[in-house]
């Protein structure tokens, strides 16, 4: 009887390496000997599974520290994978590789539950509906486990059959030379069995579409576009796994007065020339309906912004509540009375009088671009 090799020989290591060097050491001797590589070298195929022997105990933690303390003799009635079998080997070489080469990697190749699909569905819903949030009934259209077959697809009485294409694997094999491709398997879709007595209510596919009332809880400050995600109502699984998620895609519709940016609102607010250059008290419309009473401040001009704090949207991820922002627009009257325009003639010749600074600049840049100096122009004045 052959004298077992050290398991650091055999992958050319010492017993300071890694778990990364013992992967990489193993995967570059795996490639070298693999079976595929070297059809009727009987040599290889025992230096192919002597590698991965050794890989699989250096690589357990575990087994390496009793293998450091004890040697061969500490492996005896350890659990270990038989290497004479050469699934056992393609097994573990599927691990690194993904399968690639026929291993399935540690019973990886049959598929489990797998989770049902999402659902997505868009509703639409009014700014305030926003703000304050809102609940809202809808009816879905999807996939739920059938009563009859409770979700088999099999007709009551009957069970399903181990497929006969993969041998109830879920994967088959594709390939005969050195590369080989996992597939699932196309006669029972991955499951490992198929249904020689469907069910009559699902036909056999284990579901059936049924229209579901829910109740979407849409919270306040919900911004659009947001997506809103109810775990488990979606679709149900069709293989025993959890049902899917409904994704709720909000679409806020535009508002004819508030516009929105983030949690702020945004608004345009008309006020007359008298209310701009002596300020005061304004009412002004909230999103809510009420009314807000807010101090103009004198002189504002038109086009200048004024905020309203906290009387804009509430945040989705706070309690911090946004701002409302005044765009104050100047109104021109156009139908003036008579004592409105004597008024304003008034004014009109206090301006020409008291040159405001602003203006008196702007007519200086004037007198500037066509090339008239400050004395040309007192001239021009005391002769006009």
């Amino acid at each position: 009887m052959a004298t077992k090799r050290c398991y650091y020989e055999v992958l050319s290591l010492t017993k300071s390496a890694d778990s990364d060097s013992i992967k990489v050491s193993y995967r570059k001797l795996a490639m070298q000997y693999h079976p595929d590589r070297n059809v009727g070298n009987a040599e290889a195929e025992v230096l192919f599974k002597e590698a991965a022997e050794a890989y699989e105990i250096l690589r357990d933690p575990e087994k390496r520290q009793r293998y450091d303390r004890y040697g061969h003799a500490g492996m005896d009635g350890m659990a270990m994978p038989d290497f004479g079998n050469a699934d056992s080997v393609m097994d573990l070489f599927g691990d690194l590789f993904g399968g690639v080469f026929g291993g399935a990697g540690k019973g990886k190749g049959r598929r489990g539950p797998q989770a049902g699909n999402d659902f997505h569905l868009g509703i639409e819903i009014d700014l305030i509906d926003a703000m304050k949030g809102v609940e809202k009934k809808v009816k879905i259209p999807r996939d739920v486990n059938c009563k009859a077959c409770s979700g088999n697809g099999c007709k009551p009485g009957s069970t399903p059959v181990r497929c006969k294409r993969c041998d109830g694997k879920g994967v088959v094999i594709q390939g005969n030379g050195f590369f080989r491709i996992q597939q699932t398997c196309s006669g029972c879709g991955g499951k490992g069995a198929t249904i020689t007595n469907p069910c009559t209510s699902c036909r056999g596919a284990g579901l059936i579409q049924e229209h579901e009332e829910l109740v979407l809880n849409i919270p306040p400050g919900v911004d659009d576009g947001v997506n809103i995600r109810h775990t488990g109502s979606g679709e149900a699984s069709r293989n025993g796994g959890p049902p899917g998620d409904l994704y709720v895609q909000i679409k806020v519709k535009k508002h004819s007065f508030f516009l929105r940016n983030g949690a702020d609102l945004h608004c345009e607010v008309p006020v007359t020339f008298s209310q701009a250059a002596l300020g005061g008290e304004i009412e002004i419309p909230s999103l809510d309906g009420k009314k807000i009473k807010f101090k103009l401040p004198a002189g504002i001009q038109s086009g200048e912004e004024a905020k309203v704090p906290g009387k804009g949207m509430p945040s989705l991820r706070g309690t911090r509540m946004g701002d409302l922002v005044l765009h104050v627009r100047l109104e021109t009257p156009r139908n003036l009375t008579k004592r409105q325009e004597e008024l304003l003639r008034e004014l009109s010749e206090l301006d020409h009088k008291h040159i405001s600074p602003h203006r008196k600049s702007f007519l200086e840049k004037l007198k500037g671009l066509f090339g008239q100096s400050e004395s040309d122009s007192s001239k021009d004045n005391k002769e006009s």
